[in-house]
């Protein structure tokens, strides 16, 4: 008896049909359990930030309570350590959110003077009693910015906050802007102790994603909010002589003011 074609033709059809959905409910068990994984790490990784914040909360604290007992010069150094590991829980506790593990950026578009001057503020604050001489370039004035408003404040108190730290008081540390083709930039510059950084040094600098040794909890997590926006941090620093730091954003995200 010859075969029929359209029957052969029918039946291969419904092979190439059963092979078909085969593979994509092997696809879809895969990328399900791709995903529970992922859910997993989120999971495990916002447990360890919110253990992270919690110790570092409690060390801020007490260092904070022995600090205000202690003489004036050496209770003022100590004070501004214990706010900086306060500030320091904070940046984990909502690093270990949802909202830290799979980061979403609201951006709009903002004048960066208020914004710098808003963490200017609240890395002086953390500095305690003491002083620095905060000066910002006129120019910045003139600037807006599209970013996520609260995530650039952030990456901009971290660095701001590690310059205080490095100088002494009444030490001046600028703030400038440099606007170039291929980056803009905002520019921090101090004449402190230098400690040298060689991971973030523009020499050195490569563009991967592992480079943290050298890096402290709160400039990893300034690079990891400038890198959201397709920016970078890069440091320079030299022993005796002060660190410039490098906040660079793509060109299209900073721009010159009207009127």
């Amino acid at each position: 008896m010859t075969p029929d074609p359209f029957a052969s033709f029918l039946i291969l059809i419904a092979i190439s049909a059963g092979l078909a959905a085969t593979a994509a409910l092997m696809r879809a068990a895969r990328l399900s359990a791709e995903v529970a994984t992922q859910r997993g790490l989120a999971e495990a990784r916002g447990r360890s930030f919110s253990l992270l914040a919690r110790d570092l909360n409690a060390m801020g604290l007490s260092l904070l309570g022995r600090a205000q007992t202690m003489a004036h010069g050496t209770g003022h150094a100590f004070e501004a350590e214990a706010r900086h590991i306060l500030a320091l829980a904070d940046a984990a506790a909502e690093e270990g959110t949802e909202g830290g593990c799979t980061r979403q950026l609201r951006d709009e578009r903002f004048s960066l003077a208020p914004i710098l001057r808003e963490a200017v503020a609240i890395a002086a604050a953390q500095l305690g009693p003491g002083k620095r001489h905060w000066r910002i370039a006129p120019a910045i004035e003139n600037l807006a910015v599209t970013a996520d408003r609260r995530a650039l404040r952030g990456a901009l108190v971290q660095v701001l906050g590690r310059a205080a730290r490095a100088t002494g008081e009444a030490d001046v540390i600028d703030i400038r802007a440099d606007l170039r083709p291929h980056a803009a930039s905002i520019i921090i510059e101090d004449e402190g102790v230098g400690l040298a950084i060689e991971d973030l040094s523009p020499l050195s600098h490569d563009g991967a994603s592992d480079r943290t040794r050298g890096m402290g909890f709160g400039l990893s997590l300034a690079r990891s909010l400038l890198r959201a926006h397709g920016g970078e941090l890069v440091i320079e620093a030299a022993p005796g002589i002060g660190a410039r730091a490098f906040l660079s954003l793509p060109p299209e995200r900073v721009a010159a003011t009207v009127g």
